[in-house]
């Protein structure tokens, strides 16, 4: 009977270790986006308060993606040796003092904690496809849609709430970004616990995962590209959507809500992809239907109109925008033997894919001072895209790196 009661004990600790690390994953991933989204519709009132530039402006978009690009690769390096949980701990860390840092000391505070925003999100980034691949290895697709579906669920809320909390409630844009350091503080409080004791991996990376082999891996290359494309796409858009639809008429709280429309349309399809792509060896057919949406939504743009085909447009690109990031997190998993192959493919594909995807914002507050017309912008959206679609294709083909 002791023997028993000691079975049952161990299982009830099991569980409620389990069910902590689940929710931990989903705050974590809760502290992935807003840190970010919520600088778009506040954009406006950055570059008026700090008299900037478009292009300027575009940094603060583009420095956390340049920094991802960067420690991307060294992440898993740092979670072999200290854990997957310790690391995550410490990105959180990093992430609430970036978000302090980032409202103090005008222009250099605001890049600083911009800097350091970026360090604390890559490490969660990377390291969450690894965790999920190696604490639910029969559930992917389940538990990657759950906690995308959390991130991109904040990234809408922030994305909304930027003008309100600045101007509704009186914050100023300083007080309503730093708003989401909330989310940090109970995130800390979740992940302390799961790191206590805890020592590093036991068991070592195999050697056939090095970045040399992936390197030499057409299908790495291929989950690589869909993965920068689509941020690409996604980071541009939290940078320049409100000011696009602002140009169409839209003031800058429907613009701002737009914005927030966009991620929350795309949550069921974020959800769905990878729910869908544990079904299916072959995920090509999930990037065909996702790609031909993104593209009308965004050819929708580019033809604009009244504000309720607009709203039809924002749609349709939050669904291609929610898919495509759901499916390219599953594809880590499901394009790779082990977690520890699972890491470095996601270390791969987000360090070289936010590489490209740094130039977006950037690009688009360039383009955008140099013919003063957004017409530019988006043919460049709808090129992008097609080359999404190209990539993601041969990434969705059954095959292993």
């Amino acid at each position: 009977m002791s023997m028993e009661r000691y079975t049952v004990r161990a299982e009830k600790e099991i569980s409620i270790k389990k069910m902590l690390l689940i929710v931990g994953i989903i705050f974590a991933a809760f502290n992935l986006r807003p840190a970010i989204t919520s600088v778009g519709p506040l954009i406006g009132y950055i570059r008026e308060d700090l008299g900037i530039s478009n292009g300027v402006a575009g940094l603060l978009t583009t420095i956390p993606l340049i920094v991802f690009a960067v420690l991307s690769p060294l992440a898993p390096k740092f979670a072999s040796r200290y854990g997957n949980e310790t690391a995550i701990f410490a990105g959180l860390v990093v992430l609430l003092a970036g978000m302090i840092i980032r409202t103090f000391g005008a222009m250099i505070g605001l890049l600083l904690g911009t800097v350091l925003i970026g360090v604390g999100i890559a490490i969660g980034n990377v390291l969450l496809p690894g965790i999920v691949k190696e604490r639910f290895p029969d559930k992917i697709g389940l538990m990657t849609s759950v906690y995308s579906t959390a991130m991109g669920m904040l990234a809408g809320i922030a994305s909304g709430l930027a003008i309100p909390l600045s101007e509704g409630l009186k914050f100023g844009w300083k007080n309503a970004l730093l708003f989401w350091a909330i989310l940090a503080i109970v995130a800390i409080c979740l992940w302390f616990p799961l790191i206590s004791g805890k020592q590093r991996s036991a068991k070592p990376p195999i050697e056939h995962i090095s970045n040399g082999f992936l390197l030499r891996s057409p299908l790495a290359w291929q989950v690589t590209f869909f993965m920068g494309l689509q941020s690409f796409l996604f980071y541009s858009m939290v940078a320049w959507l409100p000011e696009i639809l602002q140009a169409d008429g839209l003031s800058a709280s429907t613009a701002g809500w737009m914005l927030f429309l966009v991620q929350i349309a795309g949550l069921p399809a974020t959800f769905v992809a990878p729910a869908l792509s544990d079904k299916y060896a072959d995920q090509r057919r999930i990037v065909a239907v996702l790609g031909a949406i993104y593209l009308a939504g965004l050819v929708g743009l580019l033809y604009g109109g009244p504000l309720l085909l607009i709203v039809f447009w924002i749609i349709l690109i939050g669904i291609g925008q929610g898919a495509s990031i759901g499916l390219v997190l599953a594809l880590f998993g499901l394009r790779t033997r082990s977690s520890e192959q699972a890491s470095a493919l996601s270390g791969m594909a987000q360090s070289i894919g936010y590489l490209l995807a740094a130039f977006g914002p950037i690009l688009i507050g360039v383009l955008y001072d140099k013919t003063h017309s957004w017409v530019a912008p988006i043919l460049l959206f709808i090129a992008v895209c097609v080359l999404m679609i190209i990539a993601g294709l041969n990434a969705g083909r059954n095959k292993y790196v």
